[in-house]
């Protein structure tokens, strides 16, 4: 329907809208500056009064009797660091490294008098010189001597450095148990083979040292399978874990230190396996520094721990299935070619590893926030 009177009044309004605001440089600033200039982010040419010399820095000062301390998960480190520098954190000192090994040895040899007046008293162990190894209470008793070695080192870190105990194990500042079984099949697959092919010479060499699995040997088994592993990691965790960081750390030059430690430990590994000659000794002596280069490449104790466990449980359990006369890294008997064996065996592991790290991926240096205050009269991001 269509309305008989239209409308007839003004016309109607628009929205409001503000005039456009333009601005205006001042003369001799065309566009965004002075000539020269382009649009933002601003560069050189600096207009007068701005860019460098830049003011001097001033650095943050707590109040006195304060002391700064960083947020609760902050890594201790201000730079990325490997694993045998992990005790240069930000409040080291020489004198720590000293105080944890002090303490170290004492604890430990406290611990290791208790577990043997233990064995005398409930007469666990008739053998307490400890040397009949194949024999189960024997290898319990020896090995529970070593493996307090682990909570030993920890309470080092704790008390000594008041860091997290993980950092005795890897650059993550925990034990990365992924690694575990990818390099125990290539321990297996090196330090094994070289293991069954001296256990084959020394069998055609000598028959008759055969003879057959020692008395308890279901016990022997129980006992290399259970703390076997757990020896093998505390001596890992003393001679390339704590005692390899100790000598880095006291080493200024970084590339000279992990070279300084691994032959030191390496020599006093070897000593504390008493060995009878020269040819034992460079056996223990070759398999510290392969130990000690599976630390370096991976960051870690789990590469050297695997190693040293695989050896020596392969080594208990042929020696108590086939009789402790056969040899398995004896050096006494075949001597020179145990030797070389072990030599080519160790050494194919360590370049196994080398050739998985783009596999594994093994984490190398430690996280880290740099926390330090800039030095007074430095530029931006100086110290």
């Amino acid at each position: 329907m269509t309305d008989p009177q239209p409308y007839t009044g003004p016309p109607p309004t628009r929205p409001y809208a503000p005039p456009p605001v333009t601005y205006s440089p001042p003369p001799g600033w065309p566009g965004y500056g002075p000539p020269g200039y382009g649009p933002p982010p601003y560069g050189p040419p600096w207009p007068p009064g701005y860019g460098p010399p830049w003011p001097p820095a001033v650095p943050r000062q707590a109040p006195p009797g304060v002391r700064w301390q960083p947020p609760p998960g902050t890594p201790p480190h201000d730079v990325p660091r490997t694993f045998l520098q992990v005790m240069r954190s930000r409040d080291w000192q020489w004198w720590r490294p000293l105080l944890g090994l002090l303490l170290f040895g004492f604890v430990f040899f406290v611990a290791d008098v208790v577990v043997v007046l233990i064995a005398f008293l409930t007469q666990l162990s008739p053998d307490l010189a400890l040397q009949d190894l194949v024999d189960p209470a024997t290898l319990l008793i020896t090995n529970l001597t070593l493996i307090v070695a682990i909570p030993t080192v920890w309470l080092a870190w704790a008390v000594a450095h008041g860091m997290q105990t993980g950092w005795s194990a890897s650059v993550l500042a925990r034990t990365r148990w992924r690694l575990f079984a990818p390099l125990t099949g290539r321990a297996l697959a090196t330090l094994g083979a070289g293991i069954a092919l001296i256990v084959v010479v020394s069998i055609a060499v000598d028959p008759q040292a055969v003879s057959g699995p020692v008395r308890g040997f279901g016990w022997l088994l129980v006992v290399v399978f259970l703390t076997t592993p757990l020896q093998a990691a505390a001596e890992e965790y003393l001679f390339r874990g704590y005692l390899s960081q100790a000598i880095a750390a006291w080493v200024r030059a970084e590339r000279a230190g992990p070279v300084v430690a691994a032959v030191v430990t390496a020599g006093l590994f070897s000593l504390a396996h008493v060995p009878p000659d020269f040819l034992t000794f460079a056996d223990r002596f070759a398999f510290g520094l392969a130990a000690s280069a599976v630390v370096w490449l991976t960051g870690g104790l789990e590469g050297a721990i695997v190693l040293h466990a695989v050896n020596n449980v392969l080594v208990f359990v042929l020696a108590g299935a086939l009789g402790e006369a056969v040899q398995t890294d004896d050096t006494s008997g075949a001597g020179l070619l145990v030797v070389l064996v072990d030599l080519l065996a160790v050494a194919a592991y360590v370049w196994l590893v080398a050739r998985s790290r783009r596999i594994l991926r093994p984490e190398t240096e430690t996280a880290a926030v740099d926390l330090r205050v800039p030095r007074v009269g430095a530029a931006p991001g100086g110290w």
